[in-house]
């Protein structure tokens, strides 16, 4: 957004702050570029000048202007000394009438100027008529977004209704619109996005040992620069990124929600279809089966070591000689950086003889680890845990079972009791019954996780490997222990590992 020159603050009284907001970019009614216009006419029009913009895009007009991100600094009073606000219209100001008088008032007890595009001069709310213009004018706007929002709820029901997409799209799939900014065609998987969040479940079923959590994968993507599901939905409509991070919460709800499966969602849940089966809007990201293996991997864990989130390489894996206690960062955060054991400092009982406590730095610990680590197991062929899904029988027969459950509620409750829907109830449990017994039928293989290579040796994957952490997560997969000892010790350190045969071929 190019931002209009503005002057300083010279205590003139009338320094005025511009006001523009906007619940959707593309609203071209009330475009940024018209708004500034009518702002800097009015500005004109009293012969003020504009200090400051505070641009409020993608915020509803329902929003309190105190909590505005653009607004609301100004008028808590913390974003610096201005003579009053100067807006576009009234509804630029707020669409809640309560909302506007409050902010009206607020500027008038602060004996600052209120300023609308449209009104002969600021607003005088000591003038019995001026107030109630204002209040007029607020409560038309109020009118306009309660009107808004009974139409948004209506599409909202009739687009549910006819089995069609609403609101934003789920990360990983993508609306498609036969002409720009047209309605949406159909739903379809984005290959970048799902790509990302695929390769987060592989590697969250993948692993065995607890080190690849929804914490440390939602620390690797942003490690790594990916956009965070938010950041990337800005970018694809044409939006500057606001630097959102991942978390844990929203990895989770990606990898369990049903939505993965391609369904057609409303308040957390598949919308059913007149088959008495969930909507389906695209293809699923993955089968029922992986979802449920999925849900059982990220459930909280209540024992067990916590996983290691840092970008060093042997953070969790290096432990002191002396006392078996794990080793910490000692120095900056830098080339002189040092594994160390601090237990005694610390005041761990068990560690009170730990002197002289074992000292190593980073780099030359690393790299000692990295040598033993690639002569012992670089030239073997590196294999991935891969979870098998099997042939999602007793998901799909699952899946039927809790349709026909749903059919027979719907039908105690008395949905079902006319002739023609009585007649529908038969044919569609019927057919879900004879479904069922099909699959109980035929010869089910039970999802689980097995073995296969991936045409890579373990030094391919480790030159490969974009940083430390990264690299502790192939260390963390050979089960390797490094054992770090005091510079008078007989050795420096010691390295041990997983047998080689059950883990490469």
């Amino acid at each position: 957004m190019v931002q209009v020159i503005t002057t300083e603050y010279d205590g003139c009284g009338k320094c005025l702050v511009g006001v523009r907001r906007l619940s959707r970019m593309k609203d071209a009614s009330n475009s940024p570029e018209k708004q500034e216009n009518h702002v800097l006419s009015a500005t004109e029009a009293i012969g003020g000048h504009v200090i400051a913009w505070a641009d409020d895009w993608e915020v509803s007009g329902a929003t309190d202007p105190l909590t505005r991100p653009g607004l609301g600094p100004w008028l808590r009073g913390e974003a610096g000394p201005y003579s009053g606000i100067v807006g576009a219209a009234v509804d630029r100001i707020g669409r809640n009438q309560r909302d506007v008088l409050n902010t009206a008032y607020t500027i008038h007890e602060s004996q600052r100027l209120l300023v609308t595009y449209g009104h002969d001069g600021p607003w005088n709310l000591d003038d019995p008529a001026d107030e109630m213009r204002l209040s007029m004018e607020s409560f038309g706007a109020q009118m306009e977004l309660r009107a808004i929002q009974k139409r948004n709820r209506d599409e909202t029901k009739r687009a549910r209704a006819a089995g069609q997409p609403k609101q934003k799209n789920r990360y990983g799939y993508r609306f498609v619109r036969l002409v720009p900014n047209g309605k949406v065609d159909h739903v379809e998987i984005d290959p970048v996005a799902a790509e990302i969040i695929r390769n987060v479940a592989e590697r969250i079923l993948q692993d065995e040992n607890g080190k690849v959590t929804l914490h440390t994968e939602a620390a690797r993507l942003n490690r790594e620069g990916v956009l965070s599901p938010a950041d990337y939905r800005s970018v694809m409509y044409g939006r500057k990124p606001k630097g959102t991070l991942w978390n844990a919460k929203t990895l989770n709800r990606l990898l369990t929600e049903e939505a993965s499966l391609g369904y057609l969602m409303h308040e957390d849940r598949p919308v059913i279809g007149k088959d008495g089966h969930p909507v389906r809007l695209a293809a699923p990201l993955w089968d029922r089966a992986t979802r449920d293996a999925l849900i059982s991997k990220t459930k909280p864990k209540q024992k067990g070591a916590r996983a290691q989130k840092g970008t060093y390489m042997l953070t969790g894996l290096s432990f002191c000689g002396n006392c078996g206690q794990r080793l910490y960062i000692l120095g900056r955060v830098n080339q002189y950086s040092a594994y160390g054991c601090t237990a005694r400092v610390r005041g761990i009982p068990s560690s009170k003889d730990c002197k002289p406590g074992p000292v190593m730095s980073v780099l030359e610990l690393n790299k000692r680890v990295e040598e033993w680590f690639l002569v012992r197991y670089g030239s073997g062929q590196l294999m991935r845990r891969e979870f098998d899904p099997g042939t999602g029988y007793a998901a799909r027969i699952a899946e039927i079972e809790a349709d026909r459950k749903r059919l027979r509620s719907d039908r105690s409750a008395g949905l079902y009791d006319s002739d023609d829907d009585a007649e529908w109830y038969r044919q569609e449990y019927g057919r879900m019954s004879r479904e069922i017994a099909e699959l109980k039928n035929l010869p089910d293989r039970p999802p689980g996780m097995c073995m296969v290579p991936t045409g890579k040796t373990v030094a391919d994957e480790w030159h490969a490997a974009h940083d430390d952490a990264a690299r502790r997560e192939l260390l963390s997969g050979f089960d390797i222990r490094v054992t770090l000892f005091a510079t008078s010790a007989e050795r420096r350190f010691q390295v041990t590992g997983a047998n080689i045969h059950q883990q490469i071929m």
